[in-house]
């Protein structure tokens, strides 16, 4: 059975089993997961390198009916949802820590970590490919062009590193741009010490006017009103560590 890359969901195949099997040895049991999902398994590349590892129950999340087929024909054992993962449930699986992983659909790749944020708590890894330029924005630290404010949401919560890099050569059909695998593991932050929907609309602020400084950036903030605190004022928000921002956070709530 023939499976057709779809463009508008977004699908690039991996050809040639170097790549997935990086992929698949790339998760480390971090959090002590024994369920694992994998988003857009396609026609099953990586999938054939999860299947068979110890103590790891696989359930594939796939939205496109024809690999639903293909992947049911070649892998009767696994588990196929007809769905899609940024709806998924966490307790349809399982009550305990569950990791995520995938060559993931390029259209949704951002959405599926802030799915993960969603539900840090129950997601210790997560292994995945993702375009080169938002692997970047995730997994930067302060004083890169790249930092932003999905870095620091996500850094927030988890470590985040960029694991290798992947040419447009390695997929049917090749995207347009290069692509990177890259790894989150669960921190040790279990909460917040400011408000986080406050400590969200500072960074975004921040970052919306990245090229002013703090004073300038948050000037008429209405939780600042006497100003940015002197030792963020002549900063710029890509010189923030995550740190930073919520020390300046708990500065509006004093």
């Amino acid at each position: 059975m023939y499976v057709r890359a779809k463009k508008h969901l977004g699908q690039h195949f991996l050809k040639g089993e170097g790549i997935a099997q990086r992929i698949a040895q790339s998760l480390t049991g971090h959090g002590g997961y024994h369920h694992l999902v994998e988003v857009g398994p396609g026609t099953g590349a990586l999938t054939q390198h999860l299947v068979g590892l110890p103590d790891l129950k696989v359930v594939a999340y796939e939205v496109d009916e024809e690999s639903v087929r293909f992947l049911a024909d070649r892998y009767p054992d696994l588990e196929v949802r007809e769905s899609d993962f940024l709806l998924m449930d966490p307790n349809s699986i399982t009550d305990g820590p569950i990791a995520v992983i995938g060559n993931f659909p390029y259209n949704i790749s951002t959405e599926i970590v802030f799915k993960v944020l969603q539900h840090r708590d129950r997601f210790p890894e997560l292994v995945g490919m993702f375009q080169k330029e938002v692997a970047d924005r995730f997994c930067s630290g302060p004083g890169n062009k790249s930092y932003g404010i999905t870095s620091v949401l996500a850094q927030v919560w988890y470590d985040m590193e960029v694991l290798f890099l992947v040419e447009p050569d390695a997929f049917i059909p090749p995207p347009k741009v290069r692509s990177a695998v890259i790894r989150m593991r669960r921190n040790d932050t279990r909460s917040m010490p400011c408000d986080q929907a406050l400590f969200i609309r500072v960074v975004k602020q921040a970052f919306n006017q990245r090229r002013k400084t703090l004073h300038n950036a948050l000037k008429g903030f209405p939780s600042l009103p006497s100003g940015v605190p002197s030792e963020f004022a002549s900063k710029r928000a890509e010189q923030l560590s995550v740190q930073d921002f919520i020390s300046l956070t708990l500065a509006c709530e004093a």
